[in-house]
């Protein structure tokens, strides 16, 4: 099946595949469209292809493999999260040995990423968390990857100046969104209900102008407020 289909309006969540490897997308096309809630809308063999395709079946999630020829995956992240498709979450899939690319697709506007080798529900669940507007951020994961490679640069003092805008209560949640933790960790952690720590992530990315939670934590680490 390669055929681009039209969901738009029955409430499932529409998935674009890009990826150069046609068994990598049969594979993931085979399990997705087992499930009732979500849709494999079109493929993608390119980054390029990717943008065009996202431009014309705006879906809502685009499982992005980084190394694609044309246009890598980071390029076609940012042109995308840049491009008038806000709406649009990325899942960038990557391997252990792609550190600096990840840091750099959060950067670009990615909402998460996934390891190539991850099981199926794990996939599934992804895919879920990203379209339901959360970041997939694994602690265990995000902070070797990120901590690591922001220990070969300097804070940027500019992200420091930035945060001058949040109250003392939002620094420490943001801080908390850095480490990775959940909003019912960061409301354990601080003493607040869950929903009172959503509320105050959500000033937090509203102040700062990021799209999701996966923005927070770069700026977390990018500003020094954590640290590795």
């Amino acid at each position: 099946m390669t055929g681009e289909e039209d969901t738009s309006g029955d409430g499932t969540i529409k998935v674009l595949l890009a990826d150069d490897e046609q068994l990598v997308r049969s594979g993931f096309r085979l399990l997705l469209d087992t499930e009732d809630d979500i849709t494999v809308v079109g493929e993608a063999t390119t980054g390029t292809e990717a943008v065009a395709k996202a431009y014309a079946l705006r879906p809502d999630v685009v499982l992005m493999d980084i190394r694609m020829p044309n246009l890598d995956g980071i390029e076609a992240t940012r042109e995308i999260t840049t491009a008038g498709l806000g709406h649009v979450r990325i899942l960038i899939l990557t391997t252990y040995d792609t550190d600096a690319y990840v840091f750099e697709g959060l950067q670009a506007g990615a909402s998460g990423f996934l390891l190539k080798d991850a099981g199926p529900a794990e996939l599934l669940h992804a895919i879920r968390v990203i379209e339901a507007g959360d970041a997939l951020l694994a602690p265990r994961i995000t902070r070797r990857l990120i901590g690591r490679f922001t220990t070969r640069q300097a804070a940027d003092r500019a992200g420091e100046d930035r945060l001058s805008v949040l109250t003392e209560r939002e620094r420490e949640v943001l801080a908390l969104v850095g480490e990775g933790l959940s909003n019912q960790e960061i409301g354990a952690a601080l003493f607040l209900s869950p929903a009172t720590a959503r509320t105050h992530v959500s000033h937090a990315m509203a102040k700062l102008g990021a799209r999701d939670r996966a923005q927070l934590v770069v700026i977390a680490y990018r500003s020094g407020l954590v640290t590795p």
